[in-house]
């Protein structure tokens, strides 16, 4: 049961929802378990939201950019909050 468990989480997504702070916007991502928060900037990218110097914040914490969303413990429905740097 453990190994149908292991092989079914390869295919499991989650379905997050990004707040834009600066431009107090909600945008829809689909992202797996083992993605980092580096592929989310880069899905917003190609959505055409630039994130340059820009932070995700989940729960009240800052994510680093190579944590996987596991580690981060996302779940189907997350919303993240981008914000600008104050730097």
């Amino acid at each position: 049961m453990d190994t149908l468990h292991r092989s079914l989480s390869r295919w499991k997504r989650y379905h997050i929802k990004v707040q834009l702070g600066d431009e107090d916007t909600m945008m829809s991502l689909t992202a797996k378990p083992r993605d980092m928060v580096m592929d989310l900037l880069t899905q917003l990218a190609w959505e055409g939201v630039t994130s340059w110097k820009k932070t995700f914040y989940y729960n009240s914490r800052q994510l680093e950019e190579h944590e996987t969303l596991k580690e981060a413990n996302f779940q189907n429905g997350s919303v993240l909050l981008l914000v600008s740097n104050p730097r």
